[in-house]
């Protein structure tokens, strides 16, 4: 993982915990091309008896039974795995997997973890405010404040019956319809995913309805669809436009999914809201006018662990190097055939 992040993933009783499970590489590998060492993704040798961290080889891969990796770990491709015979599982200190972990992990029957579901959890709170401001209209009415405009009673919207659509039942998207109806206000959810059945749906608490339909019903629109080349542009000028008047758009997932050009017309007209965490380019470049637009609010992709959260994902993955060794399941296993449908 990238060096500036260790310390945060991985403090130090953590480092305690893997230290009494295995030998830990003192000086996790970045460079697994030339297998120099330095502050980056660790290696685990579960085979060693010094439990405290004794030197490996040059070449750590060579007797690394574990990896734990995070953010900014190297791809895991054919070369790095002909350099790590005893390579029996990958623990991913994070979310996606697709950017390091390469079909040649699978393939040599490696396991491979990742501590989604311990991400999972900060970016449904997030989303779970952005839907609360939106169904109140928060931005318009800090807006007309600042130009010393007070509502009156009778024109102030709060989120009881407000129509919630949510794009994609992914483990955030089912957290977020999990909290929507635990909520106080009596929200309606409807559920856009072409996996679930409207048995499933339903059970989960929410009404199975087409992209096309939720973007009609909706007051506010919650993507958390996968970035696959069949969700780019999943809310296009088109589905944008069969939007209500005054609805709002959440995007906590990845900015490709929402046409940003077609979002910004329609955010500058005045016509919809937007929170978003992430945008299409990532970060959108100074001047862009989504920057300045008062009906909308941009944050710099901070939904998922941040800071002193972080340590979360660092927690799951040694949980999961603990499981590993006992011979326990993965509890955040990630198989082959799943990567066409998950992030």
């Amino acid at each position: 993982m990238r060096p500036d992040i260790v310390d945060l993933v991985l403090p130090a009783p953590l480092r305690d915990r893997l230290a009494a499970l295995a030998t830990v590489h003192p000086r996790p590998v970045t460079d697994f091309g030339t297998g120099t060492s330095g502050p980056g993704a660790g290696g685990v040798d579960s085979g060693a008896a010094d439990a405290r961290g004794t030197t490996l080889p040059a070449d750590a891969l060579a007797a690394t039974d574990i990896l734990l990796t995070g953010w900014g770990c190297p791809p895991l491709d054919a070369a790095v795995l002909a350099r790590a015979p005893r390579l029996a599982a990958v623990i991913h200190a994070a979310g996606t997997v697709k950017g390091h972990v390469r079909p040649e992990v699978w393939q040599r029957g490696i396991a491979v973890s990742s501590a989604a579901d311990a991400n999972a959890g900060p970016v449904v709170e997030f989303t779970l405010a952005a839907i609360w401001f939106a169904a109140r209209r928060a931005l318009g009415g800090a807006a007309d404040y600042h130009r010393g405009l007070l509502p009156a009673y009778g024109d102030r919207r709060g989120a009881d019956g407000a129509v919630v659509g949510v794009i994609g039942a992914s483990r955030i998207g089912r957290g977020v319809i999990a909290r929507l109806r635990a909520a106080t206000a009596a929200y309606r959810i409807l559920l856009a995913d072409p996996y679930v059945t409207p048995e499933q749906a339903a059970a989960l608490g929410a009404e199975l309805v087409s992209p096309d339909d939720l973007c009609r019903a909706a007051d506010i629109v919650t993507v958390h669809a996968p970035d696959l080349p069949e969700t780019h542009h999943l809310l296009d000028a088109r589905r944008l436009a069969l939007l209500r008047n005054g609805a709002a758009v959440v995007n906590t997932a990845r900015g490709r999914l929402v046409d940003t050009d077609a979002l910004t017309r329609e955010c500058a007209s005045g016509r919809l809201d937007a929170y978003l965490d992430v945008t299409d380019p990532e970060p959108l470049p100074p001047g862009h006018p989504l920057h300045s637009l008062p009906n909308v609010l941009l944050t710099p992709h901070i939904a998922g662990a941040q800071g002193t959260e972080v340590q979360r994902l660092g927690a799951y993955a040694v949980a999961e190097v603990e499981r590993w060794i006992r011979g326990e399941p993965l509890l955040g296993a990630v198989r082959a055939d799943e990567l066409a449908r998950i992030a």
